[in-house]
C-alpha cells in the first residue's frame, strides 16, 4: 500500500516517521521541502507537487494548520480530488468544521474518492508514541479498509459515523481544552495574586475535584518554568474555540463559557503569543493582575 502524507509539520512528520517505521511506502509532500527532509533521509519519497502525489498514492493523508489550507489542498486546480484516481482513500486528520469536512466528503464521493475526517488529539507526544485519540467520520467501508493504518497511529480509534462526526467530536475536545485553559489560568493567577505558593496549590488541586489534565500539563510542563515552546499553539487552539463555539450556537444556545475562552486566546494571539504553546494564554492574565506564577527558587 502506497501511502501519500501531506503536510509535515509538528504532527504530521511525526505521524509520516511511525508509518515509515511500521513499513509502510510513504510518499510526502510539503510546502517547504525543509521540513520533510528528515522524513526523506529516513527513507520517504518526495513528491514536488500535490497531484504527482495523490496520483500515485491509494492512501492520501492531510494534516494542515487551517480549514482553507485543507480546502486548498483537496479543491485547488492541482488538488487531491482532481488529480487522484477512484478508489483512492483521503484522511483528513486536521481539524476544521464539520462543514468542511462535508463540503469535502461531497466532492470527493462524486469523484468516487473517499474521504474520512480523522481530526486526532494528544499532542506531539502521542504522534511519536503512537498513542493518539482518532475520532473519525465518513464512509464505515472506507474506515474499515484504512484501520491497519491508523491503528499505527493511536490507540483510542472510534468511528463515529457520516461525514462531519469526527470533526464534530474533535471541535467539543478542544472546545474543553480552551475552556479548562483559561480557567485553569484564572485560578493559578488569582492563587498567585493573594500570596499562595503556585507549586502548593497545584499539589492541592492536583488531589481535589479542581484537579483536570489541561491543569497538570500547563503548569509543569510550560508555565512554572515560563516554557512556551508549542506543542499546541495558541493561534491554533483560537481556531478550534471559534469553530467549536459555532457549533454550539447552532446546538441553540445562547451563552457559554466557551465565548469567554475564545475572547481569551483572542487577546493572547492579540497580545505576540499567537505561536506559543496554548497555556501562554496565562500570560496576559498574569499582566492585568500584575503577577507571575512560577517555581519559587
Amino acid at each position: 500500500m502506497k501511502i501519500g502524507f501531506i503536510g509535515t509539520g509538528v504532527m504530521g512528520s511525526r505521524m509520516a516517521k511511525r508509518l515509515l517505521g511500521n513499513g509502510f511506502h510513504v510518499k510526502v509532500h510539503n510546502r517547504t521541502i525543509e521540513k520533510a527532509q528528515p522524513l526523506i533521509e529516513l527513507g520517504a519519497f518526495y513528491s514536488e507537487t500535490i497531484s504527482n502525489l495523490a496520483s500515485q498514492c491509494q492512501v492520501v493523508c492531510t494534516c494542515l494548520s487551517m480549514p482553507d489550507d485543507v480546502l486548498n489542498v483537496y479543491t485547488g486546480k492541482e488538488g487531491i480530488i482532481h488529480s487522484a484516481k477512484p478508489g483512492t482513500i483521503c484522511i483528513d486528520f486536521t481539524s476544521v468544521g464539520a462543514n468542511t469536512s462535508k463540503t469535502i466528503f461531497e466532492m470527493t464521493d462524486a469523484k468516487k474518492i473517499s474521504y474520512l475526517d480523522c481530526p486526532v488529539s494528544g499532542g506531539p507526544e502521542g504522534a511519536e508514541s503512537g498513542t493518539l485519540t482518532i475520532m473519525a467520520g465518513g464512509g464505515k467501508v472506507a474506515f474499515q479498509k484504512v484501520k491497519p493504518v491508523l491503528e499505527m497511529l493511536g490507540d483510542t480509534i472510534e468511528y463515529l459515523g457520516p461525514s462531519g462526526s469526527g470533526s464534530i467530536a474533535k471541535l467539543i475536545n478542544q472546545y474543553l481544552v480552551a475552556v479548562h485553559s483559561l480557567a485553569a489560568s484564572e485560578a493559578m493567577v488569582a492563587g498567585s495574586a493573594y500570596g499562595l505558593n503556585s507549586e502548593q496549590l497545584l499539589k492541592v488541586l492536583k488531589t481535589s475535584y479542581g484537579d483536570s489534565r489541561i491543569l497538570r500539563r500547563h503548569m509543569e510542563q510550560y508555565v512554572f518554568d515560563r516554557h512556551f515552546t508549542p506543542g499546541g499553539a495558541v493561534k491554533y487552539v483560537h481556531k478550534d474555540v471559534r469553530l467549536a463555539n459555532q457549533l454550539l450556537q447552532e446546538a441553540g444556545l445562547n451563552q457559554f463559557t466557551g465565548q469567554l475562552a475564545e475572547k481569551a486566546f483572542q487577546t493572547a494571539a492579540e497580545q505576540g503569543h499567537s505561536d506559543q504553546d496554548m497555556s501562554a494564554v496565562i500570560k496576559p492574565l498574569e499582566e492585568e493582575a500584575g503577577i507571575m506564577v512560577k517555581r519559587k527558587k
